[in-house]
């Protein structure tokens, strides 16, 4: 028997040993975790995340730790009996004020967290989205792009979608748009969230910001971007038969290449205003 205890012992370990050298290796390959981000909010996010889940795993180990050696080394067979006490006033006081530390523990890092997700003041430049079946409006209501004003919908060809086409050709399948959203690096974006229908969710992973946008009501949230790349959401909120064709696209560029976007907008607009007044 104690062969048999020892062999399990290491059996576990092993085990263990493999699944915390392989999660990296998971969260990457198959997003078994939540994405770390780009912005400070997503990285505090992510860190909180981390934090709670190897306190959960501390937890589990000594609770299931105790009821697997309690089972294990004073059972029956061995010799030992139940014990027959009704209640220890001790174990109780401990059992308490444990779990009650560990919730504190864990609600000071998130209370902090909780503020700063909702601190939209101070900030650089405000964008009103609108949510419609189902695209984005993207409206940029002062700063420098003050007055653009787009529309950004699916843009993934309808051979893909039908299966006419090879769609696993298409890395951004049902994950791209014909105007993306274009955001400068290192300035703090107030977004402003409504819809015309229904309630839609603007959801951006890499940002970790996502708010519902309800018909008649502002939501607000923020975000700023540390590095230029290309990010992609989706709606996150069920709102009707096309909800999963309502992808987001957010392009963010450093000074110099937003600025140069800013000028083809100009340019742009006054192409289209000669159009008109012909």
């Amino acid at each position: 028997m104690k062969k048999l205890i020892g062999r399990l012992v290491q059996l576990s370990v092993l085990v263990l040993a493999a699944l915390l050298l392989t999660t990296q290796f998971a969260a990457a390959e198959y997003g078994l975790n939540m994405p770390k981000g780009v912005t400070q909010i997503s990285n505090e996010v992510y860190g909180l995340h981390m934090l709670i889940f190897w306190i959960c795993v501390a937890i589990a180990v000594v609770v299931y730790g105790a009821m697997f050696w309690s089972m294990m080394f004073h059972r029956k067979s061995r010799g030992f009996k139940a014990a027959t006490f009704h209640h220890s006033t001790l174990v109780e006081i401990v059992w308490t004020v444990i779990p009650f530390i560990i919730l504190i523990a864990m609600a000071i890092p998130a209370a902090k967290t909780l503020i700063a997700i909702e601190s939209t003041g101070s900030s650089d430049m405000t964008i009103k989205i609108t949510g419609y079946q189902w695209k984005w409006r993207y409206e940029y209501l002062d700063g420098d792009a003050a007055g653009v004003s787009f529309f950004s919908s699916l843009s993934t060809p309808l051979e893909q979608i039908n299966g006419d086409a090879d769609r696993n050709q298409n890395p951004n399948y049902l994950l791209e748009v014909d105007n993306a959203l274009v955001l400068p690096t290192g300035k703090k974006i107030r977004f402003l969230l409504t819809s015309s229908d229904v309630i839609h969710a603007w959801w951006i992973p890499d940002f970790a910001v996502k708010k519902d946008a309800v018909p008649g009501f502002i939501n607000e949230m923020w975000t700023v971007i540390d590095e230029p790349g290309v990010y992609r959401g989706q709606c996150a909120e069920l709102c009707g038969k096309d909800h999963g064709f309502m992808p987001i696209v957010v392009i963010a560029k450093d000074e110099p290449e937003y600025t140069a976007w800013l000028n083809q907008q100009s340019d742009a607009a006054i192409q289209q205003a000669k159009v008109e007044l012909d």
